[in-house]
């Protein structure tokens, strides 16, 4: 196989995982429900960091920013598959009819921040990259 064979047949598109984000979410059964994410392409990512992306007045002129908390959660609806975050249900639940305010209001932050982790690490990133360039 040559090399450009590997890179233009990957032999895995989208990984899914589950995890349990909290033990306050309870199934029938009274066991933690996990959350069911996927990983997310550069498509995908770069569609929520330009959704997120505002221009603000900066000096007499504009300059364009990402709204980080809105981007996190963007990438929290786009790869999340259980809960629905933009099922009609949950929205009218948390008194919203913007998925992208769900997670905000339906998790600590703990919370949010460990399925965002999770998330960013399925989809690719690396937890310690930092870590690694300062060796």
């Amino acid at each position: 196989m040559s090399a450009l064979s590997a890179f233009l047949n990957p032999t895995v598109t989208t990984e899914e995982k589950e995890l349990i984000v909290s033990k306050r979410f309870l199934d029938e059964k009274g066991k933690p429900a996990p959350f069911r994410i996927r990983s997310l392409t550069q498509e995908e990512n770069s569609a929520c960091s330009k959704a997120a992306t505002r221009n603000i007045k900066v000096n007499g002129g504009y300059q364009e920013k990402v709204n980080q908390n809105e981007y996190i959660s963007r990438i929290i609806v786009a790869a999340t598959l259980e809960p629905d975050f933009a099922s009609a249900e949950v929205c009218e639940h948390f008194g919203t009819k913007d998925p992208i305010q769900v997670p905000g209001k339906m998790l600590l932050a703990g919370e949010f921040a460990k399925l965002s982790a999770a998330i960013l690490e399925l989809s690719g990133f690396e937890q310690n990259l930092g870590d690694e360039a300062k060796n």
